[in-house]
């Protein structure tokens, strides 16, 4: 495997050209009243707007990320973006963390010091892990493809590339979002490379075994199917434009920043567990570094467009297919989670934990309880000695 180390570095025509669109935003208008309820609300983008331009520091963000070892690797004739950052402990175990969409590798800014150096924030040095964190091919510092087939499969199979070129048989996965779908084909593909799997969300296409033969559905996993299409036709119609047509909206929001802007921070706050209040959620900074990203290497469109690649060839479950490795699920309050009697039709669930709080971005809203939970479900798997 070919890679090389790669650094943050945002030129200065970037920057200018950034400050040149903000200022020149055309802005549309809104009912009064209305705020969120419409989408993204007009009063807070101009506040955020006016945040990008006069209070928010690229460079510093630039410099506090690329204080992180990071690398390229070519995968599939992709060059992908990772984190890897070795652990401080007797024996780190290898684990790859798998973002998803609106974010980028860089999700897991919090939680990465907190896995690989568990005994400098009150925890066991034995618990430390080495740390993988790529970002999806079309997302953030990595590449976009230049041809279609880039959906979680594929990404699963370029996964288990990059470990192997890192030097890793065996490795545990940590997910949520797109990365949950990842590391789903992860452990149906590649058992033998998977010592166990942990999730803080179950992908809404995850179809297990139904139907003939099988157990009939409870009356938790009914409730959860109705209040997952309640949730889908409420707040579903981004999945179903950037699952069809990715491409159109990618026109608008590659060109305006404050459109993708509007775009990303709607999910942002809608997603998370900050009763409508954003802010209480996330920084400022950390809303518009997430934002930065996107806009300056323009992989909106091809974060898009994973949408369509994963409807083309989505993770659905036959009769009497099982994935054998180790499941553990850390499900957020405040997000769409099904039952775990739903996911253990297809999956071998081993620990279950409903967290005291977090959305969707769990992995940015509570980095240290779900630290805490990612070492609990890793330990007894330690003793299979993954690498």
């Amino acid at each position: 495997m070919h890679m090389k180390p790669f650094t943050i570095s945002v030129s200065d025509e970037q920057l200018d050209d950034l400050d040149r669109r903000l200022r020149h935003t055309r802005w549309p208008d809104s009912l009064p009243d209305m705020e969120w309820t419409d989408g993204a609300d007009l009063t807070f983008l101009r506040r955020l707007t006016q945040y990008w331009l006069t209070g928010f520091d690229w460079r510093a963000q630039e410099a506090r990320l690329n204080a992180f070892p990071q690398f390229v690797a070519d995968l599939d004739g992709v060059g992908i973006h990772f984190i890897h950052h070795r652990g401080t402990g007797p024996d780190p175990y290898p684990l790859v963390i798998t973002h998803g969409w609106p974010g980028t590798g860089f999700d897991m800014e919090q939680l990465i010091p907190l896995l690989t150096d568990p005994a400098s924030h009150g925890g066991d040095p034995a618990d430390a892990f080495d740390v993988v964190v790529p970002s999806l091919p079309g997302y953030g510092f990595s590449e976009r493809p230049t041809r279609p087939g880039f959906g979680p499969e594929r990404v699963s199979q370029m996964w288990t590339q990059l470990m192997t070129g890192l030097g890793y048989d065996r490795f545990g996965t940590q997910s949520s979002d797109w990365g949950a779908a990842v590391s789903m084909w992860l452990a149906s593909r590649f058992p033998e490379r998977v010592s166990g799997l942990h999730v803080n969300f179950i992908p809404g296409f995850y179809r297990p075994p139904l139907g003939e033969g099988q157990p009939s559905l409870t009356a938790e996993e009914k409730a959860f199917r109705e209040r997952a299409a309640a949730w889908f036709d409420a707040e579903g119609a981004y999945h179903r434009l950037q699952s069809t047509k990715p491409q159109t909206p990618a026109y608008g929001l590659t060109d305006s920043p404050v459109g993708l802007a509007a775009w990303i921070v709607e999910k942002m706050r809608n997603w998370s567990d900050c009763a409508g209040d954003v802010e209480r959620a996330f920084t400022m900074d950390a809303i518009l570094t997430n934002i930065s990203i996107y806009w300056f290497t323009g992989t909106i469109g091809s974060s898009m467009r994973f949408y369509r690649e994963n409807s083309l060839r989505p993770n659905h479950f036959e009769a009497g297919e099982r994935v054998l490795p180790p499941m553990g699920v850390a499900s957020f309050p405040a997000d769409t989670m099904p039952p775990r009697s739903w996911v253990e039709r297809a999956f071998h669930v081993t620990r279950w934990t409903t967290m005291p709080r977090g959305g969707h971005l769990g992995v940015m809203e509570a980095p240290g309880p779900l630290a805490e939970e990612i070492r609990t479900f890793f330990r007894p798997l330690r003793q299979q000695n993954p690498s």
